[in-house]
């Protein structure tokens, strides 16, 4: 009879402990199916499908927009508008493991989104001159290939940047340091805490509730969840001084701005950049959270033209 009862227990914790992989590998793949309706274009890259998009028009200065861990290149759209309007071409693409791009195996380090970059930009026959902007994590990344490339920049541009200490903080944290419980906790709370995310998104602002159905739907796609884990184990493990006091040397001119209510990605980092390199204009955005792009792009585009080399 104990026997008994410790073989179902053992059935029953193995089915607790497996049923998250379970349901993760049985999501659907980024594949051609799933992208018959995506906008904009695809460029078949060294490490897989890149989805990408233009906004404006046949000429004008370039810019090209990285975003961050878990909000795919819409999260630019209104920005991206905006800076059109005001004579911009601006290439917005998926980071790898998000939106419609590819789910490809390998550590989601600097030098793997660097290389995304830089292949897209060698397909676009995009050399130099490029204004390049990054958002959350997408600032480090922008970093990480600004320091790599700086003679191929006109300025880089942050926004609400990674790279400068605080972040990730508690379960995200968690998730981070501790594989492979880590790996469990990410595929069964995750979720949750993602689509939370998105409906406060929408019920605060309204007018974005159609990002905020984009970003809940990045969880129905094998992959996503794994890119996010691999990014905070990898991309966003240690800060970027050794890359900002580069760029310092460089004398590449620096905007970074940041959200006086954010918190993600917490204002301390503005002390850090002034230390790193006292030649970066900083301004912040009153009243903004982390979602600045979607909610504030006008004070943005205002910060911009203010900062702009």
């Amino acid at each position: 009879m104990i026997d008994t009862v410790l073989v179902v227990a053992g059935l029953a914790l193995a089915a607790v402990v497996l049923l998250p992989f379970w349901v993760e590998h049985r999501r659907p793949k980024m594949d051609d199916q799933a992208r018959v309706e995506a906008p904009g274009h695809f460029a078949e890259l060294s490490q897989g499908i890149t989805h990408y998009r233009w906004y404006g028009g046949e000429t004008g200065p370039v810019v090209v927009c990285v975003h961050g861990l878990t909000t795919p290149s819409f999260v630019w759209d209104p920005l991206a508008r905006r800076l059109a309007l005001i004579g911009f071409r601006v290439l917005v693409y998926d980071l790898f493991g998000r939106g419609y791009s590819d789910r490809p195996a390998g550590e989601q380090e600097d030098a793997f989104f660097v290389r995304q970059l830089e292949d897209l930009l060698a397909d676009q026959r995009l050399t130099d001159d490029i204004t390049l902007f990054g958002y959350s994590m997408g600032g480090a990344i922008a970093a990480a290939f600004a320091a790599r490339h700086p003679e191929r920049l006109r300025q880089l541009v942050l926004i609400a940047p990674a790279g400068f200490g605080g972040f990730p903080t508690g379960f995200v944290r968690t998730i981070r340091d501790h594989s492979p419980v880590g790996d469990w906790l990410a595929l069964t709370l995750f979720p949750r805490r993602h689509r939370q995310a998105a409906t406060a998104l929408a019920r605060t602002n309204p007018l974005q509730a159609e990002a905020a159905h984009g970003q809940a739907a990045q969880l129905d796609w094998k992959g996503f969840i794994p890119a996010v884990l691999s990014s905070l184990r990898h991309m966003l493990r240690d800060d970027l001084e050794r890359e900002h006091r580069k760029l310092a040397r460089e004398d590449l001119h620096i905007l970074a701005i940041w959200a006086t209510e954010d918190d993600v990605i917490p204002l301390s980092g503005m002390g850090r950049l002034t230390q790193w390199n006292r030649a970066a204009v900083q301004t912040q955005v009153a009243g903004a959270n982390h979602w600045l792009p979607l909610t504030h792009p006008d004070e943005i585009v205002d910060a911009f033209k203010d900062g702009m080399e």
